[in-house]
């Protein structure tokens, strides 16, 4: 039986004036894209070009929102009410939504960002909170879940389209959380070693923590970052090795776990 696994990445994280990360260089080789609401990074027009730029190409268009903090990328833990965390997450859904459609796309998935999906990976009300809203604008959305953690028991209680994700460039704890990025050793910038690491999770069936330890999960999809400085490097890498071993990029279909 062939394996297939899709590839994203996190982009659309421009600014104004501010650049971050090569979009359109990773558009050519992911095979689905997160695209930032504006919340924690990326503006009206950077969304526009960067939906534009993903739906000429077939790429996979998904929402990510995150907190709104701009200042921290979105990276830093901020306590909100449920319910209006839900009200966050259908803002930047919407916003998603409205800007795929002028495109003539549609936004296939949903995957929080940053600080944002570390917590819910820890906290499931938070995780259903966050869920339930997508789930309340666009009932057949996929939800993209960080594998092994509170994310996923959310999905599965829900029965929800949706995606397990691992990360080729964070390192992780035994928890299937990932490593906090002030720890060394947290962000790997490597482009072979993130591409070893994939293929032997993706032949394991399973998270492989950084001390060792195997966690069996279901994987979908394989994330990166784009703002990873060797983002460009670790995509093809990964993309290459993937392939040479008959394994399959393409965009997830979202099976209820």
């Amino acid at each position: 039986m062939t394996m297939t696994v899709d590839l994203n990445a996190d982009m659309g994280e421009s600014f104004g004036a501010w650049s971050m990360g090569d979009d359109v260089a990773l558009l050519d080789i992911v095979t689905s894209a997160n695209i930032a609401c504006g919340f924690h990074a990326g503006d009206w027009d950077v969304m526009a070009a960067t939906m534009r730029a993903a739906a000429r190409r077939g790429v996979g268009i998904g929402a990510h929102p995150g907190f709104a903090d701009l200042q921290g990328f979105g990276r830093q833990r901020m306590h909100v009410p449920l319910e209006s965390l839900a009200n966050l997450v259908r803002y930047q859904l919407g916003a998603a939504q409205a800007m795929a459609r002028a495109e003539g796309a549609e936004v296939r998935h949903l995957k929080l960002h940053g600080a944002l999906a570390n917590m819910a990976a820890e906290d499931r009300q938070m995780a259903l909170a966050c869920y339930r809203a997508a789930l309340s604008v666009a009932p057949e959305i996929i939800i993209m879940v960080l594998a092994g953690t509170a994310q996923q028991e959310a999905a599965s209680e829900l029965g929800c389209l949706a995606a397990c994700e691992i990360f080729a460039d964070r390192a992780y704890n035994d928890d299937a959380t990932l490593v906090d990025r002030s720890r060394p050793g947290a962000v790997i910038h490597d482009e072979e070693l993130a591409a070893e690491r994939m293929l032997k999770m993706i032949q394991a069936g399973a998270i492989i923590t950084e001390s060792g330890k195997h966690i069996p999960t279901r994987i979908d999809t394989i994330c990166l970052h784009g703002d990873t400085p060797e983002a460009i490097e670790i995509a093809l890498a990964v993309r290459k090795l993937l392939t040479e071993n008959g394994i399959v990029l393409s965009q997830p279909k979202g099976t209820p776990i």
